[in-house]
């Protein structure tokens, strides 16, 4: 089996598997939770649970030779070749505030870099997804960046905005300042955006592995750039800052602006 035959065939299981996934967090949405706060002050749900859950045990069961790493129940075979990356639900508070953009995000490394990811917005019933080498799709139709070049006239979204005013409020006043129009918000659905070109780039903050590597094929395959701040590819141990870009050339503006 070639490697592309490989992704195909797990990238075409990853989109069953978070199907069926999806049923179980849309059953718990728009409904009273009992929500526990996490150390690092997050909130989790029983949703996040349950539905993590279901992902792992069928990725157990389809691929029980690979890796797991996922937000809720931790990880396990982190020396595999293969590794899975779960986020049962990419936006807990806006899940639990009954906001319909949250996401569900799965992806895999192979040999720790991102070739597989799905990201999959189950209350507004579209799923983008991408391997290495295979392109980017919505809904099963490909999807492309746009070719916008310039930042003064680019649509801009800012993620995590009042994470980046509270540690960095010059960097957020920059920000504030830029784009042709821009637009605060969260979660992975502003990264999907950028893949389908609707919008052409999202600066985030505060990110771990479990949020970004299912975009990261994406936006990619997609003819987008995905880096950190400084431009690295991002990896299992980058810092969180993250720069989605439709061109080579926002891409740099905007990490000029951020530097």
């Amino acid at each position: 089996m070639t490697d592309a035959d490989d992704l195909r065939r797990r990238l075409s299981a990853a989109l069953d598997i978070t199907e069926a996934a999806s049923r179980i967090a849309l059953a718990h949405f728009n409904r009273s939770l009992d929500i526990i706060t996490k150390d690092d002050e997050s909130p989790v749900t029983i949703a996040d649970h349950e539905t993590e859950e279901a992902i792992r045990s069928r990725l157990q069961a389809e691929f029980p030779d690979d890796g797991t790493y996922g937000e809720e129940f931790g990880s396990q075979g982190l020396d595999k070749i293969d590794i899975w990356v779960v986020d049962p639900i990419d936006g807990t508070r806006s899940f639990i505030a009954g906001v319909p953009l949250f996401g569900m995000l799965l992806a895999m490394t192979r040999q720790r870099q991102p070739v597989l990811g799905i990201c999959r917005l189950p209350a507004i019933r579209q799923v983008y997804a991408a391997a290495r080498g295979l392109g980017a799709t919505r809904n099963g139709a490909p999807i492309h960046v746009s070719r916008q070049t310039a930042l003064d006239r680019a649509m801009l979204f800012i993620n995590e905005g009042e994470k980046i005013y509270a540690d960095a409020p010059q960097v957020f006043e920059r920000l504030m300042n830029a784009g042709k129009l821009r637009r605060l918000s969260y979660d992975c659905q502003p990264h999907a955006l950028v893949a389908s070109g609707q919008i052409d780039a999202v600066v985030d903050y505060d990110l771990k592995p479990y949020d970004y590597f299912a975009l990261a094929p994406i936006i990619t395959e997609a003819g987008g750039i995905i880096t950190d701040w400084q431009g690295r590819p991002l990896d299992y141990g980058s810092d969180g800052r993250v720069i989605s870009a439709a061109t080579p050339e926002l891409h740099g503006e905007l990490m000029a602006l951020l530097a």
